[in-house]
């Protein structure tokens, strides 16, 4: 069967040619539950998109990056035991920033979310929190993500972006409308990597020396200021400097200009998870800071550029599920899916030991059982490469209730989140839009909106994009109609023009 054909049964199937069992969802244990590990078709569907790029990152290609430190100027060790949140406690750290759609040709200031990446060099291993400049994602699970970047991507016969290809994935996908009322705002044409917030956008888990487990979001305030780019402004330089943001960066800290961001941390309460009046695991949604208040932590502070870029910015590599003692992951189905993506993305791009190169490599002891493949370098010598082992080399054999768990129940099943009293799709982007953004933010909102639209978004797509917007706000909805209806070419007909 070809890649044009079409099954009788109108289904999509496994590169085995079985019918999948769902594009949608993953299989989970229960609605709020984990992710399996013998969910075959999500971890095919994963594992190739993994692969479907060579050398570059699928996504993330464009970025750059600069080494600091992160002082810790509070004490939270109320909520977690992690060393590197301890009072007092200085971490060395490197942070790469990257845009999400673009290759690594693609101009710094085109319209898009902004990867986040740190790498924490702690006393307990290495701890990555893999984030962006917003607080939430386009979707809430992982079985939909590399639907998500190829619709941001390319078209196959052509190779060009396509607006009507992005619009008809957010349309189908109402949980994106959080997330793109960010990105179509002021806050989707940063003005710097310097003058954006960040943010580790899912929800974690932190534990403390007494065994009590908190929930928790990160948020890294600039403290530069907040300041973005007009359309105007992006698109002249991204005629003019196609580099601008990574030129930025390094000139800055070249010059003794160090840039810096306050951590602060939402933390919730355990049992709070449980009956909040939505799911707090979405990765859609945020927390309001009116329930659980930013709590400082210290200061992120950039002092040093590369000294090779290949070797110290793009051969690093970030995993969410990198984690410390103190810190685990949560029922966020899009995190539990990047915890395995993102080494494997690894293993594919820059080779199985790409933890052995010195951008990636722990600043502690390493005793691990990984073994041979290609470049290794660090070894074992003569010691047992099995465990358990009687020749005294240690091996780990912990709890059979790890302290960074969650109780769970249920079927095993392929569905979203079970909803809750306060769960839809418009009513947080509908609140960014009525009560964060200004009228000016309202005004330049619906003139972006309004222009992707008229870029070639047509039939069904555009009337359910306006649908879209009008679920969000009603009168921002209403004025992207007005324009969209007023400007919008009409339909070709079939057969007229043909010569």
């Amino acid at each position: 069967m070809s890649g044009s054909e079409v099954r009788p049964d109108g289904r999509s199937t496994t590169g085995s040619g079985a019918p999948a069992p769902s594009d949608r969802n993953s299989l989970t244990v229960g609605t709020d539950g984990p992710l399996l590990l013998h969910d075959v078709h999500f971890l095919e569907q994963m594992a190739h998109f993994n692969r479907e790029k060579v050398p570059e990152r699928q996504p993330h290609a464009k970025g750059a990056g600069a080494f600091g430190t992160f002082e810790v100027t509070e004490d939270v060790s109320q909520f977690t035991r992690a060393a590197l949140f301890q009072p007092g406690a200085s971490t060395d750290m490197l942070i790469r920033f990257s845009t999400v759609a673009g290759e690594m040709g693609s101009p710094d200031t085109w319209r898009d979310v902004r990867g986040f990446s740190i790498k924490f060099y702690t006393s307990e291993g290495n701890y990555d929190l893999v984030g962006n400049n917003t607080p939430i994602f386009f979707v809430r699970d992982p079985m939909k993500f590399p639907h998500f970047i190829r619709s941001q991507k390319r078209l196959p016969d052509s190779g060009l972006r396509d607006n009507h290809m992005q619009w008809d994935f957010w349309t189908l996908n109402p949980e994106s409308a959080h997330q793109v009322t960010y990105l179509m705002g002021d806050r989707g044409l940063p003005r710097t990597w310097r003058h954006m917030d960040g943010f580790g956008s899912h929800t974690f888990m932190w534990v403390n020396a007494g065994g009590e487990r908190f929930w928790v979001k990160y948020h890294f305030k600039t403290d530069q200021g907040w300041q973005t780019l007009t359309n105007q402004e992006a698109a002249d330089l991204a005629g003019s400097d196609a580099d601008f943001h990574r030129r930025d960066l390094f000139e800055s800290i070249a010059r003794g200009d160090l840039p810096s961001w306050t951590l602060k941390v939402q933390v919730m309460p355990y049992e709070d998870a449980k009956d909040y009046r939505f799911n707090p695991f979405d990765l859609t949604k945020i927390w309001p800071q009116g329930d659980y208040p930013l709590i400082p932590v210290g200061t992120m502070r950039l002092n040093r550029n590369p000294e090779n870029f290949f070797a110290e910015i793009e051969q690093a590599a970030f995993s969410p599920g990198n984690v410390v003692p103190g810190i685990g992951l949560s029922p966020d189905k899009m995190l539990l899916g990047r915890a395995f993506a993102y080494n494997d993305a690894q293993r594919n791009r820059i080779g199985t030991n790409f933890h052995q190169l010195p951008v990636n490599r722990p600043r502690v002891e390493v005793n691990s059982y990984l073994f041979d493949g290609q470049m290794a370098y660090e070894h074992s010598g003569s010691q047992p490469v099995y465990a358990p082992n009687s020749a005294g080399r240690a091996w780990a054999d912990g709890d059979a209730t790890p302290e960074e768990s969650w109780a769970v129940d249920g079927d095993m099943v392929r569905a979203a989140y079970t909803l809750r009293r306060d769960d839809d799709d418009f009513s947080q982007p509908g609140t960014l839009v009525r009560e964060v953004f200004d009228d000016g933010a309202r005004d330049r909102l619906v003139e972006q909106v309004s222009g992707s639209l008229l870029g070639g978004v047509r039939g069904e797509v555009l009337d359910r994009a306006v649908g879209y917007w009008t679920s969000i706000d009603s009168e921002v909805g209403k004025r992207i109609e007005e324009v969209v209806r007023r400007d919008a070419a009409p339909e070709p007909v079939p057969g007229m023009g043909e010569g």
